[in-house]
């Protein structure tokens, strides 16, 4: 029997956000998945405008369900989700995301199956709120200095995430940079799936709460680097804001690669520092 995939959703006043539209959207793309095992667990946080009665609607099918209660935040919900999945791989959608390749879960529980997989990522569609979409093609390379991949373009061993003691809720904004940089460093087995199966809308909390983000950021590398290397404010801030990382830093992480990609990982990693410099060099000049 083919293992069970949950996807996680946080809700929260849909109706009133007008996200009802993208909502059926996801539920009816994921109702023609080709897999026959999946769940769809949505995590809602105590609507007060309809989502609620509308959630009930959906109840007739049989892949779905639903919570409602009060939550502190997207990853409090994440986590909720996982506690609550039957799956034995999770992945997470927004609701205003979907997987537009009906066929991708089953070809992904394969792949994670054959290859023993503890998680997956993906290449993925992404729409940015000023109406364009790009592709956000991943760069595992640079997983310490920025979000390699659109975490909806990624399957996760529900086991795994348990055993990692799940998302880490004090990074309200960036938890899944960490989560992501956590299990690269504890060297979990990836697999890479060569296919665009999903398309997401590009968040804006980050951009709307820069300073946070940047503190969050501050935090999530001294949390996962401090017994690697000595680190300083003024190294934080230069990692943060240039991508600029202390040469015997670097050297610690490449070993966290395949010995053939070490050079690779080292040029990924100045062509993000050299792109940081340039993108502030743009903004001065504006």
């Amino acid at each position: 029997m083919e293992p069970f995939v949950t996807v996680i959703t946080p809700t929260y006043n849909l109706l009133e956000n007008n996200l009802a539209d993208d909502f059926n959207l996801l539920i009816s793309l994921l109702d023609l998945q080709t897999y026959p095992n999946i769940e769809h667990l949505v995590i809602d946080n105590a609507s007060t405008d309809g989502t609620v009665e509308m959630l009930k609607s959906y109840k007739n099918k049989g892949f779905f369900r639903f919570f409602s209660e009060r939550d502190t935040g997207k990853f409090n919900a994440f986590n909720k989700g996982v506690m609550h999945a039957k799956g034995k791989y999770v992945t997470f959608l927004s609701c205003d995301d979907f997987i537009h390749d009906i066929t991708s879960i089953y070809d992904i529980v394969n792949i994670m199956e054959a290859n023993n997989a503890d998680f997956t990522f993906a290449p993925a569609y992404c729409r940015h709120p000023e109406g364009f979409v790009f592709l956000f093609a991943p760069s595992m390379h640079n997983a310490f200095q920025a979000l390699p991949c659109a975490r909806q373009a990624m399957f996760f061993k529900k086991s795994m995430i348990e055993k990692e003691n799940y998302f880490d809720e004090k990074f309200k904004l960036m938890s899944d940079f960490d989560f992501i940089m956590r299990i690269i460093l504890k060297r979990y087995t990836p697999a890479y799936f060569d296919t665009n199966y999903v398309t997401y809308k590009l968040g804006t909390k980050p951009q709307e709460n820069a300073t946070r983000a940047s503190e969050e950021c501050k935090g999530i590398y001294y949390k996962n680097f401090r017994n690697l290397y000595p680190l300083t404010e003024e190294m934080l801030d230069k990692m943060v804001n240039y991508s600029e990382f202390p040469r015997p830093l670097l050297e610690k992480l490449s070993t966290y690669f395949p010995e053939a990609d070490r050079e690779l990982f080292f040029d990924k990693c100045e062509q993000m520092h050299q792109l940081r410099l340039e993108a502030i060099k743009n903004q001065q000049q504006q």
